[in-house]
C-alpha cells in the first residue's frame, strides 16, 4: 500500500476519531443490539436492524482508519526544511493577479482537508500548481471559471 501523506494534526485528529469510534459508539451500537435482541422476534425488528446497520458502519471506519493510519507518513510542517518550496504541509500567501485578492492555504491529506478553513487537498489542482513553487513564482490553476494565475506571495512551515 502506498504511504498516504499527513501532517501531524490530522493523524492526531484521525487518532481521536478512532478512539471516539472504539471508546464510546462500538460499547453503544453493542449495548443496542442486545437491547434490540431482548426484544423477542428479530426477523419484523427494526431497533435491531438500525443497530446491525450502524455496527457495520462503525466497524468499517475503524478499518478504514487503521488502514489509514497504518500507511501514514506524518509529517510535522514545523520541521520542514524545504529552502522556501512548496511542498506538503507548507502554508502558502497567495495573490490573485487578476484581481489583487489575497488568500491563505495549508497544503494537506485528503482527510484532512477544508477548504474554510483554508486547507487544500495536495491532490487538488491548485496544491498541485504550487508544489515546488518559491517567493515571487506564479502558478498556473486550472479552476472552474476559467485559467487563473497567482502568485506566491509567501511561504511558510508553521
Amino acid at each position: 500500500m502506498a504511504t498516504l501523506p499527513l501532517t501531524k494534526r490530522g493523524a492526531d485528529k484521525l487518532k481521536a476519531e478512532l478512539h471516539q469510534l472504539k471508546a464510546f459508539e462500538r460499547p453503544a451500537v453493542i449495548n443496542a443490539i442486545a437491547e434490540a435482541r431482548a426484544q423477542g422476534d428479530l426477523s419484523e425488528n427494526a431497533e435491531y436492524e438500525s443497530a446491525k446497520d450502524k455496527q457495520g458502519f462503525v466497524e468499517g471506519r475503524i478499518k478504514e482508519i487503521e488502514g489509514k493510519l497504518s500507511a501514514a507518513q506524518i509529517i510535522d510542517p514545523t520541521e520542514l526544511h524545504a529552502d522556501g518550496r512548496v511542498v506538503f504541509g507548507a502554508t502558502v500567501e497567495l495573490e490573485d493577479e487578476e484581481s489583487g485578492q489575497k488568500v491563505t492555504y495549508q497544503i494537506v491529506g485528503e482527510d484532512e482537508a477544508d477548504l474554510k478553513l483554508g486547507l487544500i487537498n495536495i491532490n487538488s489542482p491548485i496544491a498541485r500548481a504550487l508544489i515546488g513553487k518559491l517567493e515571487g513564482d506564479t502558478a498556473e490553476v486550472q479552476a472552474p471559471g476559467g485559467l487563473r494565475h497567482y502568485e506566491v506571495v509567501a511561504v511558510s512551515y508553521i
